[in-house]
């Protein structure tokens, strides 16, 4: 009877010590399987024509995570080949809205592609494409001094330098945000949605303005049915009592002496300073299409 109970008890032991590992062994890979989840959804950099290094991907990674952190707004750096079929402002803008980036409704952040023209060539395209808000941050003036930025980088074949200034200037453009005088312009309908904010000056001036004109009539309107008397009605009160007052009439004759005429040229707008934009300055422009998927973008890029 004890040998069975002893038996008995180191089976018991032994099942309790299988189910614990077991546990364990169920619950770090769960855990692996939801931080690899995790990485994979916290991923920005796609380096699909192989131009970094592990440790740079990692670097690039880690600035683009800041920025997105910093600035509120979506952003991935994507390097590929040409296909042949899609053009660098296509493939940019499938890539961004296919894989379903962008923050809030509006879809708000912006994507750079570097698009290799072939394995071993050194020469391609740089593309930006922006949606939501970025699109009115991003004007095209600004696209442009951020490939101005990169350039630098491109010549020498520094993909993760150029990566990293791309990932600063869209903090800096952030922070400085829209710009004065912004506005869309839709190159395929030519329709112009022009940015409208209220300054803090310009609501201070509209309320105080208003306010100081309804305080001189409130007060005009006091001081008229005050029933003051004023200089004029004295005067007007002491005529009544002179009995000699009489008014006499004169001739007068008027004499024109000289007359000038002045003629002053009206100036026309020749639309050379307004391009496309329907007569508005470019520098606030941002140019916007439409994507495969239906969805606005703006971006610009160049070769390099």
């Amino acid at each position: 009877m004890i040998m069975g109970y002893n038996r008995k008890m180191r089976l018991a032991a032994l099942v309790t010590v299988f189910m614990v590992f077991w546990t364990f062994v169920c619950g770090m890979t769960a855990f692996g399987a939801q931080a690899e989840s995790g990485s994979a959804a916290d991923q920005r950099v796609f380096d699909m024509a192989g131009l970094l290094s592990d440790e740079e991907k990692d670097k690039v990674e880690e600035s683009i995570a800041s920025s997105r952190k910093k600035t509120g707004m979506d952003v991935v750096a994507v390097t590929a080949f040409h296909d042949g079929k899609r053009s660098a402002m296509e493939y940019a803008d499938d890539f961004y809205d296919q894989n379903g980036y962008g923050t809030g409704s509006k879809k708000s952040g912006v994507l750079v592609l570097l698009y290799m023209d072939a394995p071993g060539q050194r020469g391609g395209e740089s593309w930006i494409s922006t949606s939501g808000n970025m699109i009115r941050i991003l004007t095209d003036s600004r696209i442009e001094a951020i490939q101005d930025d990169m350039a630098e980088y491109l010549r020498y074949m520094d993909y993760s330098g150029a990566f990293m200034r791309f990932a600063e200037d869209i903090e800096y453009y952030v922070d400085q945000g829209i710009q004065r005088g912004q506005y869309n312009y839709d190159t395929e309908t030519g329709e112009i949605s022009v940015y409208k904010s209220i300054r803090w000056y310009e609501a201070a001036f509209a309320l105080i303005v208003p306010a100081m004109i309804a305080g001189s009539v409130c007060l005009g309107v006091k001081g008229r049915y005050s029933m003051k008397q004023s200089q004029r009605d004295r005067s007007n009160a002491l005529l009544a009592y002179r009995a000699d007052t009489r008014f006499m009439f004169r001739n007068c004759n008027d004499l024109l002496l000289n007359k000038f005429v002045t003629s002053v040229p009206i100036p026309r707008n020749t639309g050379g300073s307004g391009g496309s934009g329907g007569g508005h300055s470019s520098s606030g422009r941002s140019s916007t299409h439409t994507s495969s998927g239906g969805h606005s973008h703006g971006g610009g890029g160049r070769r390099f």
